[in-house]
This record gives structure tokens, sequence and C-alpha cells, in this order.
């Protein structure tokens, strides 16, 4: 299996001759979905979808009914390709796939909630999970952890909270560009203050490197 860092919150997996790209967003090098054999989208933010990136792919796209409204509008043409995931399914994009969770973090209380559904990514048996812009647990063990670092709806303690309830043996941070280097060295100094001791890897990569 081989994963690789894509900008921000995009992630790409492969194994065994099949390609799943997760999230490419407005920080993501188009060039993340040279190849794909499918996209997976958690929810509708900008920084997790970009409608141009999935005009420059020809693989299907899976993801949640309110995204897959919002490609309909933006790219109407990208809309047969369009295949609409439930909460809590298991579907098959070449690799197994489970959709976890319903809801995005709680950015403000007087903010609505949208909807957003990670995934599990089943690649022969190492599970990676991308939980989108919530803390939701993925309720089974995983390998890799895709962690959200930063964020207006997080705080440091709580990636470090979720990397630990998780309990992936290796964590790669994601969700890391709308902090400034000075404060990823300060989040990275923190999760690697507390994941370690846990027996939990941690790792940040610049962007087209792979784990």
């Amino acid at each position: 299996m081989r994963i690789t860092k894509f900008g921000h919150a995009c992630v790409r997996i492969e194994h065994d001759g099949t390609t799943v790209v997760l999230d490419p967003g407005v920080f993501t090098d188009p060039a993340a979905v040279d190849g794909a054999d499918a996209v997976l989208i958690t929810h509708e933010h900008p920084d997790h979808y970009l409608a141009d990136n999935l005009r420059a792919t020809d693989a299907p796209v899976f993801t949640i009914e309110a995204v897959a409204a919002k490609i309909r509008e933006d790219a109407p043409e990208v809309a047969e390709r369009l295949t609409v995931v439930a909460p809590g399914s298991t579907f098959d994009v070449g690799l197994p796939v489970r959709a976890v969770g319903e809801l995005h973090a709680v950015i403000h209380p007087e903010f609505p909630r949208i909807t957003n559904s990670g995934y599990v990514v089943d690649a022969g048996g190492a599970k990676v999970y991308h939980p989108g812009d919530a803390l939701t647990e993925p309720g089974e063990a995983v390998d890799v952890l895709l962690c959200p670092v930063s964020a207006p709806w997080m705080r440091a303690s709580e990636a470090i909270e979720f990397a630990r309830a998780v309990r992936a043996p290796r964590n790669l941070a994601i969700h890391d560009r709308v902090y400034s280097d000075a404060g990823l060295a300060i989040v990275d100094g923190h999760m690697n203050a507390f994941l370690p001791k846990d027996g939990l890897e941690y790792v940040r990569l610049a962007d087209g490197a792979d784990l």
C-alpha cells in the first residue's frame, strides 16, 4: 500500500493496481487525480471539494447526497459518474470502503452543521481512515488514521485525544494548510509529546511525499 499526501486534506491511496483519491480540494495539486480509479469526497467545503479537480479525471466519484447535489449544480458533466453513498454503508471502488458518520464537527453553536461522512478504505487488509471534517471514531480498528490537526473547529488537544481514541498505530497529519509554519510546528510538538507515549506514530508529510 502506498499513501501519498497531496495538500491539506487530499490523500491518494494505491494498492494492488487500484488508486483512490480522497478530498481533492482547492489546496490540492490537480496531479493528485491523475490515473485515479475512484474519487471520494467527505463534504462540500472547498478545501475538500473542487469541481475542476473532478473535471480533470474520468474516475467515478463517490460521495454523500449533499455533495452530490452541489456537483450536479457546479459540474453537471460529472453527474453521470456520481454514486451517492449513505452513512454506514459499504461499497466497492476497486477497494472496499465504508462510510462513517453523518455530520461535520461543530464550528460554532450558531453555525449550521453540514453533513460529512468519513471513509475507511481497506487496502488488502490494511485499513486507512479519513474522517473529513469530523472527529467521529471509525467503530473498528484501523491501521492508519489521517488525522486532522488544524481547523477553525478544533483545538490541538482534540487532535491528540482523537488519535488516542482511534488508536491507529500510524497517524498521518492532514488538514494542515490553515496554520502557519510556526503554528504547525507547535501542533507537531504537541502530537509528538503525547502520541509516542501511547505507542502511536505521528508524522506530517510535505505535499507529494509518501507514507
